[in-house]
């Protein structure tokens, strides 16, 4: 088992965990597992009283009882890449061209190491029955509680999502939105898109593991590393992978694995993990 409180020994660095993966570091050699079903989840939502919407695409593996996935830009992902992963030894899909594949592969693999329980550092958090609204204020609400920041200190959140701009305004709490799109919020606040660019005048960061898959997860680690800032993830995309992080630029994760509170207005579980807490990280 890896430590409580920190990323396994070595891993400093998306690449480095990758080799180590690779290696056999982290448990079973993952050239003798095989993906046995991949699939894409689509979707567009516009919550009752919102005056925008949005899309979805996420690309799942599924590796015996667990499921990894990645976000992609809807219509991005070439429809080639669900066949290929489709018996592929998970070995050969972390070294996939296509990012999302690498992440997805990894993100199965490690929730086949190490799923999201209370021996491996995740606290759960239950995630009421719902609309669609207020099941992603209930979420906004779960990772919004991982700032640990006063009122009136400024937020650079990357990915928007409007619920979680919510839940900040009701901290007291200033933010940046950004988002490669780029465009407005819901109350026409002005989206950056070059968050490094943004970082250095803000205190914490909100970031979404969606930035594993388009490469820039690893600038804002660094950057959160180097500046000592808290940065929190909220994560369906890699959340399995980013946990390992923690302690390591990573202060806190919001886990959400497939299936995601977006798809059905059941009751869901969220998994929190917070670094330097025993027990509460991996």
């Amino acid at each position: 088992m890896t430590s409580a409180t920190t990323a396994p020994a070595g891993v400093t660095s998306y690449d480095a965990l990758v080799a180590r993966a690779l290696a056999g570091a982290l448990g079973p050699d993952p050239a003798a597992l095989r993906i046995a079903v991949a699939f894409t989840t689509r979707q567009a939502v516009r919550h009752d009283g919102r005056g925008t919407g949005y899309r979805n695409e996420v690309l799942s593996l599924r590796l015996a009882e667990a499921v990894g996935s990645c976000a992609v830009e809807p219509g991005a992902l070439p429809d080639r890449a669900v066949e290929e992963c489709v018996g592929a030894d998970v070995a050969s899909l972390l070294g996939h061209p296509l990012p999302p594949v690498r992440v997805a592969a990894l993100d199965a693999y490690l929730m086949h190491v190490t799923p999201h329980t209370p021996d491996h550092g995740a606290r759960a958090v239950a995630l009421p029955a719902g609309t669609s609204l207020e099941k992603s204020r209930a979420r906004a609400r779960a990772v919004a509680e991982l700032l640990d920041l006063p009122p009136g200190a400024r937020v650079l959140v990357v990915g928007v999502v409007n619920s979680l701009l919510e839940a900040l305004r009701a901290r007291g709490l200033e933010y940046v939105p950004c988002d490669l799109k780029g465009g407005v919020t819901e109350w026409g606040e002005p989206v950056v898109t070059d968050a490094l660019a943004e970082a250095g005048r803000c205190d914490a960061l909100l970031v979404s593991g969606m930035t594993l898959g388009n490469g820039t997860f690893e600038p804002l680690r660094e950057h959160a590393l180097r500046h000592g800032k808290q940065l929190v993830m909220f994560a369906q995309t890699g959340s399995a992978v980013l946990p390992r992080f923690l302690g390591h630029g990573v202060s806190a994760v919001c886990a959400e694995p497939y299936p995601f509170f977006w798809l059905d207005g059941g009751p869901g579980t969220l998994h929190r993990y917070r670094a330097g807490c025993p027990g509460d990280a991996r």
